[in-house]
């Protein structure tokens, strides 16, 4: 009895430890994945407390979760001949825990240099202004190019892909500068160009809406007056008002054309009116002034020109002079 009992005690400690080996705890974030003799089982073991066969059989966790991976900054030509460094961010998880095992050694490693090598195919493949405007289009051609290899044959579902930092070179960032300070300065002669002309359309109409009434326009003035008084250094200079002149001009009784010129005499001012026909009963010789003629100055006869053909001359016979 005793010999049984000493012999019955280490047999049912080394049945613990045995049992104790054979006992798996799998997190809720993971799966396990058994090798029994080197062979996969059929089916993956769920989280909890998993048995397997010490020594025969052989666990393997994958973890579940989504993982954060940074793509180291890759260089890069685009595809108008510009040198860049880019770096992105790829979130994926394990959607086949078996797969990832066993169809690929290492899928972290894996994962990273399919998204190196992605990210420069992209980048060739893109113009600087796509990579630099076009996010959201760059990352979604990234997600499908890293998504195609891995998730069918290695279980590994990409879920995005964002790139994160975009390296110009200092010649380039000079280049854009001054392209976008000369679409800023365009932009704002565009803007002044068009308050201008605005300007000159309010200005054309408000001359209309004044020519149709001149006293708006002399109230206009009269602001334009009161606005420039308000500074007390300035001095005014009033233009003569062009309707008062006007006003002279239509109040005049006689225009130029209405006063009776003599035919072929000049038109002194109180001048003497010398008759071209003979008295009754005289000669040609006896003609005469019909009024004395008035003491006329030079200065008012200073530009008037009388044409020697059109005064008659005077035929007085020799024989008519007075003796002296």
């Amino acid at each position: 009895m005793n010999a049984l009992i000493f012999i019955g005690g280490p047999l049912l400690f080394l049945l613990l430890i045995i049992i104790a080996m054979g006992l798996r705890i799998v997190q809720q974030y993971e799966r396990g994945v058994v090798f029994r003799l080197g062979k996969v089982t059929g089916r993956v073991r769920e989280p909890g407390l998993r048995v397997i066969i010490p020594v025969i059989d052989r666990m393997v966790k994958v973890n579940m979760q989504t993982v954060t991976m940074g793509v180291p900054a890759q260089e890069g030509i685009t595809r108008d001949n510009v040198t860049l460094r880019v770096d992105a961010v790829v979130y994926f998880r394990v959607v086949d825990a078996i797969k990832a095992i066993v169809n690929v050694q290492n899928y972290l490693y894996a994962v990273s240099q399919v998204a190196q090598t992605s990210l420069r195919s992209v980048i060739g493949q893109s113009d600087l202004d796509d990579v630099l405007s076009e996010r959201e289009r760059i990352n979604a051609q990234l997600q499908l190019i890293i998504d195609a290899p891995t998730e069918g044959p290695w279980g590994i579902k990409i879920e995005r892909v964002e790139v994160k930092d975009v390296q110009l070179p200092e010649s380039m960032k000079r280049s854009m500068s001054r392209q976008a300070e000369a679409e800023r300065e365009r932009r704002a002669r565009i803007i002044a160009a068009d308050g201008e002309f605005q300007a000159s359309q309010k200005l054309a109409q408000a001359a209309r809406t004044m020519s149709d009434d001149p006293g708006a326009l002399q109230l206009r003035l009269l602001q334009t007056v009161v606005e420039v008084a308000a500074e007390k250094n300035s001095t005014l200079v009033m233009p003569f008002p062009v309707e008062l002149l006007r006003f002279l001009d239509k109040a005049s009784p006689i225009a130029r054309d209405e006063r009776p010129d003599l035919p072929g005499k000049p038109d002194l001012p109180g001048g003497p009116t010398v008759s071209s026909t003979p008295p009754p009963g005289g000669t040609p010789s006896s003609y005469a002034l019909d009024a004395p003629a008035p003491e006329v100055h030079a200065a008012s006869l200073a530009n008037v020109v009388i044409p020697p053909a059109e005064v008659p001359p005077l035929d007085i016979p020799p024989a008519d002079l007075p003796a002296r």
